[in-house]
């Protein structure tokens, strides 16, 4: 045997001892979270190709309490990649023999669930995976069968990003500042802001423009400043939060109004009161008219009576014949 050099057998035991040792500790693991022996992530990511290393992402654990007779739904809200723990619990009063228990994701049924029952009255059921991209993200349901079906629905999102809802009305000339926040969230890796142009949402660079500036790049809350406003500029705006997740995003309304807009209503009620006054003094008009002459009317009824007279008079002044 050659010097520094181990015998064969030990050569062999150091070959096979880190491998060992990456099984006890995994083993380790399972057990101190009072799982079995099996590995504890039984899905694949969706799209991806075989596992990598994800010991550096978060655990996430969920779970559903299910009453007979009932379905239970339950928001998840992740920016990160993690690996998920689902549990749900179904309570009956019936035979647990009887009940079938699936998972979903969406209408796609899952495989590689584990469920037991506990006691006399309750079943376990978990599905645990990683979860590393937006495309797998949505709603994952356990089922319970037995007379009547029974579902618990994770609906696995990432935050959610708003803005204000109403229309923000500003003018011509002016300056205004578009807000968007994310309030469940630590903060994105990044806020981007875009202008609709038409169908196509045109992104905004502020260091190609002197009209905006885009500020709180990587926190909880964006804000555009738009200065010089033209009618033009009016129309929708998206403020769009990227996740290492996926991407969250909401539409805002900015009304750009010229300056004869106000003016218009101030317009309407200044011919609406020339009108009315117009109304009034022809009619005032009319009015003194016929005050200075009430007595038309009388003079033509005499007139007409005098020579009604005048023809009576002639009448009776005329000779009469004596009778022979």
């Amino acid at each position: 045997m050659l010097p520094g050099r181990g015998a064969p057998g030990a050569r062999a035991a150091r070959t096979l001892l880190p491998p060992l040792l990456v099984l006890l500790a995994a083993a380790r693991g399972g057990w101190a979270d009072g799982a079995s022996t099996e590995s504890p992530f039984t899905s694949s990511p969706v799209g991806e190709g075989p596992m990598t290393n994800y010991s550096n992402l978060s655990l996430e654990r969920h779970n559903i309490t299910l009453p007979e007779r009932s379905s239970v739904q339950k928001q998840v809200i992740l920016e990160s990649p993690s690996l998920m723990y689902l549990t749900c619990k179904f309570t009956a009063s019936g035979n647990l023999t009887s009940v079938c228990v699936t998972w979903k994701r969406g209408d796609e049924p899952l495989k590689n669930f584990s469920h037991t029952v506990e006691g006399n009255s309750t079943v376990r059921t978990q599905y645990n995976f990683t979860i590393v991209n937006s495309k797998q993200l949505g709603n994952y349901s356990c089922v319970f069968e037995d007379r009547k079906e029974q579902r618990g629905t994770f609906t696995i999102q990432v935050p959610e990003v708003k803005g204000k809802k109403k229309p923000l009305i500003t003018y011509v000339g002016d300056s205004t500042v578009l807000v968007c926040k994310c309030e469940k969230c630590v903060g994105p890796s990044h806020w981007t802001w875009y202008r609709s142009n038409g169908s196509v949402q045109v992104p905004i660079d502020a260091n190609m423009s002197a009209k905006y500036v885009i500020s709180g790049a990587h926190n909880n809350e964006t804000k555009l400043k738009l200065m010089n406003l033209l009618e033009e500029d009016g129309g929708s705006y998206w403020c769009r939060a990227v996740f290492p997740l996926g991407e969250s995003e909401d539409q805002q309304e900015l009304v750009v109004l010229s300056f004869l807009v106000p003016l218009k209503p101030f317009f309407a009620i200044i011919a609406e009161a020339v009108l009315l006054v117009a109304i009034i003094l022809l009619f005032e008009v009319y009015t003194q008219k016929r005050k200075k002459h009430p007595d038309d009317g009388k003079e033509f009824e005499q007139i007409e009576q005098l020579k009604s007279d005048d023809s009576n008079g002639l009448e009776n002044n005329a000779p009469r014949q004596r009778k022979k």
